[in-house]
């Protein structure tokens, strides 16, 4: 094994440095804690130990990871592509570390393999012993939630991972960079325009430019323009058994409002579904740091906001699956809803929580669409971020996500332009931000300023901004531009289903209940539509897709939590034969109950 194992933004290590036998990789940003004995004994209660011999494999790239390691002796390499001329170490841990990262807590494959170095011993846990201990020891927990959180970011950040090999102006590579990107999924792009290594790569293979955008892994797997569903299965991204397809609860979305939700219906006893079209967390989920949500006074990022929730969700038992886009909403015959998919799949379930959330405008501008993808971003994620740390940036938008992008970006790039086309920022943004907006010594915020066109062949070269008091224009030397100008519901697929506002938002309560196109569904129920109930009985809106909903992290979750009392009411009101929601909108009517007495233990 062999290669520079120093960290990104480090001095390369001395050559002896590396040949010392108990080297270690230094603890960077809490990513290589040292547990403590008392943590050790903790987990030692769950596991057992294992003698290790040089050379021994712990855990193999591109297989799913099954085992938590925790080096009691001797050390373990961290090595990307072991065994080919291209291998090379990322770290090398001693006694006291644990080997793992975020895909480790997921099940997901492994972007590394793990080698033993020096002979020793390990502690062995099995997967399901360290969820438990995650999720009921915060002392443990919180210590191996945020390491694995850093050492997956740092594994981004080295374009460790697969590689996705397709033009800039290609939108199917587009697609997939987007996706790896949402899922914070290390991999590495190579632009078949202007990489000469992508030459090298389609002719070992073998393939045409014709035939990208590829996904290539480890050298012994290849995709052609895959879906992003085959590329979720190739890397063990969660999805629903095959026969897992009714239950009580089905949640369209994994935002803050649909994993509160889960949390909550698996907590009570409610078999629970989760799908997402894209990547948990949603819009929350690309924030590089939330500070006004309760509870986390030194802020979260997005990203260790939705894995912890997703890891809360997956202790109750609730099942979550990616990607499924849904496609269709209609009632069954026997008190069932049915969501039908874009794969031609379906699930159905005795009530339906929509939180697909919004996703951002596009801007409209000559020359963007591009750019879009490599120059342009509608997320500010360490991803991008390591692309700036020389060049200025801009940022356009002036809400809270264009705030917390401002402040993410300028620890990175040198300078970053906010434009704003109103007169002042106290519109819609949190005065929190603000105010570190306006203090930051490399921050500039543009007001009365909009993009006209995006200026650039290959990469974003300038932008020409013009100011809508006076028309006047001028040009911004800028290399990435990132888009935060309000979003737009998922709705499109529920359209002529439930009732939506004018901008595309799900009514809820009597609102909803006044636009229904079958009254009579509510008179036979002999109740009102509830507050969060989208016109549908058992059919619930929550989150950024609800019309007239605040479009925070706290209130999303408070909804998704408030919904599943709801659900409780309505599974509640079902058991009186002939008059059950769903019946009346089906015209059957008998059906049998699995309900808990109490409506919602939270409520308790």
């Amino acid at each position: 094994m062999s290669g520079d194992q120093s960290l990104p933004g480090q001095a390369p290590v001395p050559e002896e440095a590396d040949e010392a036998p108990y080297w270690e990789t230094p603890d960077i940003h809490g990513a290589y804690p040292r547990l403590t004995e008392d943590q050790t004994a903790r987990l030692e209660e769950h596991g057992q130990r294992r003698t290790t011999a040089p050379d021994d494999v712990l855990i193999r790239e591109g297989e799913r990871c099954e085992t938590f390691f925790v080096v009691l002796s001797g050390t373990v390499a961290v090595v990307e592509n072991y065994g080919t001329p291209e291998e090379h170490v990322l770290r090398v841990h001693g006694p006291g570390r644990f080997i793992g990262e975020l895909g480790l807590l997921h099940e997901q494959v492994a972007f590394y393999t793990a080698v033993v170095r020096e002979a020793g011993e390990v502690l062995v846990v099995s997967l399901d012993q360290l969820r438990h201990l995650v999720s009921q020891d915060s002392s443990i927990g919180d210590v191996v939630l945020r390491a694995c959180l850093c050492r997956r970011a740092l594994l981004v950040g080295e374009g460790a991972g697969f590689r996705i090999i397709g033009s800039r102006y290609s939108p199917d590579t587009r697609r997939l960079r987007e996706f790896a990107v949402r899922n914070r999924v290390p991999h590495r792009w190579i632009d078949l325009e202007t990489d000469q290594e992508a030459e090298e790569l389609l002719h070992r293979f073998g393939v045409g430019p014709e035939e990208t955008p590829l996904v290539i892994w480890r050298d012994t797997t290849l995709l052609r323009n895959p879906s992003n569903a085959e590329l979720a299965r190739l890397i063990g991204l969660p999805s629903l058994p095959a026969g897992n397809r009714h239950g009580d609860v089905l949640i369209v979305g994994s935002g803050p409002a649909g994993l509160a939700a889960a949390v909550y219906a698996a907590s009570e006893g409610l078999s629970t579904t989760v799908v997402e079209a894209m990547a948990t967390g949603g819009q929350a989920g690309t924030s590089s740091r939330i500070e006004n949500l309760l509870g986390f006074p030194s802020g979260i990022s997005g990203a260790e906001l939705t894995e912890r929730a997703v890891l809360q969700a997956d202790k109750f038992g609730a099942g979550i699956s990616l990607p499924l886009e849904a496609t269709g909403l209609h009632p069954k015959d026997d008190d069932h809803y049915v969501v039908a998919f874009a794969d031609g799949s379906d699930i159905a379930a005795r009530a339906v929580v929509l939180a697909m959330g919004a996703r951002y405008r596009r801007l409209q501008v000559p020359g963007i669409e591009r750019l879009e993808g490599t120059s342009v971003h509608y997320s500010a994620t360490v991803y991008e971020a390591q692309q700036c740390r020389t060049d200025p940036v801009a940022v356009v938008g002036g809400g809270n996500s264009a705030g917390q992008a401002v402040l993410f970006l300028a620890g990175y790039a040198p300078k970053v332009h906010l434009l704003v086309r109103g007169a002042g920022l106290q519109a819609n943004m949190s005065r929190y931000l603000i105010d570190q907006v306006e203090r930051h010594p490399r921050v500039e915020v543009m007001l009365h300023t909009e993009v006209t066109e995006v200026i650039g062949r290959e990469v974003l070269e300038e932008l020409d901004v013009v100011d809508n008091r006076t028309g006047g224009h001028r040009r911004l030397a800028v290399r990435s531009l990132f888009v935060f100008t309000g979003a737009d519901p998922h709705t499109d697929w529920l359209a002529g289903t439930i009732a939506l506002d004018s901008r595309g938002f799900v009514l809820t309560g009597p609102e909803a209940q006044e636009a229904c196109a079958r009254p009579e569904v509510w008179h036979g129920l002999g109740r009102s539509c509830m507050a969060l109930e989208a016109g549908l009985p058992g059919v619930f809106a929550v989150g950024d897709v609800r019309s007239g909903s605040v479009k925070r992290v706290a209130s999303a979750a408070g909804e998704g939590a408030m919904a599943i009392h709801f659900v409780h009411r309505h599974l509640g009101h079902s058991a009186a034969p002939g008059t059950t929601g769903i019946s009346a909108v089906a015209g059957h009517s008998d059906v049998s109950l699995r309900i808990r007495h109490k409506e919602s233990a939270w409520l308790a």
